[in-house]
């Protein structure tokens, strides 16, 4: 059991990784030296127009894990035209903000010797910089485009104005998100030494675990870490990304082993609505959904008619549902079973809610939650649902 729980919290430690800052970290201490120092001599420029913004502010920023780092700044004229000069120590992450009401800011990055040009006006700024003049601008010019209409899409769903199910905004929002991880991995792939990769790396990331990630995103990471290595070698944002390659490389497969039916699930002995116990590996020679849900979860009786759908469907080819309530209330957990026509008979609960030990034993944080158990009674698949759920059991039970 211990070996499972370790090869589990190892997708969360993913968590740890992405809290660097929305992901990367790629500043140091360098701006506190140069403060200390009086400056160093300029080695990037930043010029341009930007029209509707006159007498406002634009800042170059460095983030940090205690915070932004402000790097450079100027004032834009009336014109509308600016010119900011500032020293970096190598190549980096940052931010371009306007100091408008809304703290307008574009992510970038800057190599020592560059000079971007931004051509753009106050309500283009963050999607359309018209960026140029530097060997990641055109790269940016794209992500940009491509990331507003993501926000778009998500801010449309959301809206929810033609009134879909929550399982089709969960799907058109899924599928965009694909879109625009594809389009960051297909950037990443064609050109992995460009600076640019640095904000584009940061769709690849998990979010939370690996259930949904695409383990082909792997390659466009390793490809990019080998780029930087050889390009920018010595620097500290080479070194982030291998670290941070190799943190993710690791978690991956540790997860993917959880899942692959090498590691077997821990024992549930509980007792059911009658106080009779119940074991999992009472169930050994079938497929086991493992359903960890309660009476009082919205989410889990919304999926519930899933799940019996997917019992009935193929109860009969040696497939049932253990289902493992984090109830308290023993009445409103046995109503529960009744209306929601949970017809299997394997239902367990010490009615402890989040207390119980279940909670631990499987490192749950929300619930539904779902593990997928094989004959062998090995783990492959974990949060399983919809049509996911239905795939993996048609190729079980053919």
């Amino acid at each position: 059991m211990k070996d499972w729980m370790k090869k589990y919290k190892s997708a969360i430690i993913i968590a740890v990784i992405i809290s660097l800052v929305g992901g990367i970290v790629w500043y140091n201490k360098h701006q506190q030296d140069i403060a200390a120092s009086g400056g160093l001599e300029n080695n990037f420029e930043i010029t341009g127009n930007i029209s509707g913004v006159s007498g406002m502010t634009l800042f170059v920023e460095a983030p940090s894990d205690k915070g932004t780092i402000p790097v450079a700044e100027g004032q834009i004229n009336d014109d509308g035209s600016f010119d900011i000069t500032g020293n970096i120590p190598g190549l980096g992450y940052y931010f371009l903000r306007l100091s408008d009401e809304e703290n307008r800011l574009i992510p970038i990055t800057l190599i020592p010797g560059d000079h971007l040009k931004i051509r753009t006006s106050l309500e283009d700024f963050v999607s359309k910089p018209h960026a140029s003049g530097t060997s990641w601008s055109r790269t940016m010019n794209r992500y940009l485009s491509e990331f507003n209409h993501f926000q778009e899409v998500q801010a449309q769903l959301q809206l929810n104005n033609e009134n879909r199910s929550k399982e089709e905004v969960s799907a058109l929002f899924l599928q965009a998100k694909s879109n625009m991880e594809s389009f960051s991995r297909s950037c990443m792939l064609r050109d992995p030494s460009n600076a640019y990769n640095i904000i584009l790396s940061m769709d690849l990331l998990p979010s939370v675990s690996f259930d949904d990630w695409d383990p082909s995103n792997l390659n466009a990471l390793r490809k990019v870490t080998e780029a930087f290595e050889e390009k920018y070698a010595g620097q500290p944002a080479a070194e982030t990304f291998r670290n941070q390659y190799s943190q993710i490389e690791n978690a991956y497969f540790e997860f993917a082993s959880s899942v692959n039916g090498t590691v077997s699930a821990p024992e549930i002995a509980l007792p059911n609505a009658a106080g009779q116990q119940m074991k999992l590996s009472d169930l050994k020679g079938k497929v086991v959904l493992i359903d960890f849900w309660a009476s009082w979860c919205g989410p889990c009786r919304a999926e519930n008619p899933n799940v019996v759908k997917m019992y009935r469907k193929f109860k009969n080819k040696g497939f049932t549902v253990f289902s493992v309530s984090l109830d308290e209330e023993p009445i409103k957990w046995r109503e529960a079973i009744a209306k929601d026509q949970l017809e299997w008979n394997t239902h367990v609960s010490d009615l402890k809610g989040w207390k119980s030990s279940v909670v631990a034993t499987f490192g749950i944080e929300a619930i539904p939650f779902t593990v997928l158990v094989n004959q062998e009674g090995k783990i492959i698949g974990k949060n399983l649902r919809g049509e996911k759920l239905e795939e993996a059991l048609t190729k079980l039970l053919r």
